[in-house]
């Protein structure tokens, strides 16, 4: 699939890293570094714009990596670019840990996945079918 995207960051366009790899790094595309107290949260800038075809999401998420060894991880997760959306790709970092973090100019920041999507037509009815869950939820069904 293609997809038409503008690159006012200094950085290479989005790749991924393997062939079997779903989803693209996104850099941090900032003028100065960022140092993130524990729980302070940032907008990271990409300087990336996408034109996503209908029926299409972007969906920012966190590096696994970022997460485990830093405790940083993308707010919103995951967060989403519609389709209609012409804007700058930005990351919403937060900081988890108890140690500040600094954010570096190209520093790979989120990683970006499409995801092909469906609009719901709502059909109004005054019950549900019953089914052996019924409304159990938040870890109803037990740890195993």
């Amino acid at each position: 699939m293609d997809i038409k995207i503008v690159n006012k960051s200094n950085h290479p366009l989005p790749t991924y890293g393997t062939e079997a790899s779903a989803g693209v790094d996104l850099r941090a595309n900032i003028s100065e570094s960022i140092t993130l107290k524990p729980l302070e949260r940032t907008l990271v800038k990409t300087g990336l714009f996408i034109e996503l075809p209908i029926g299409y999401e972007a969906q920012v998420r966190p590096r696994s990596g970022l997460a485990y060894k830093n405790g940083v991880t993308v707010l919103n997760t995951p967060g989403t670019i519609d389709a209609d959306y012409r804007g700058e790709i930005g990351v919403i970092l937060v900081n988890l840990s108890n140690e500040e973090f600094t954010i570096e100019n190209g520093e790979r920041v989120a990683q970006l996945v499409i995801a092909k999507h469906e609009q719901a037509e709502w059909k109004l009815v005054e019950e549900l079918s019953d089914t052996e869950r019924g409304a159990g939820g938040f870890g109803s069904t037990g740890k195993k």
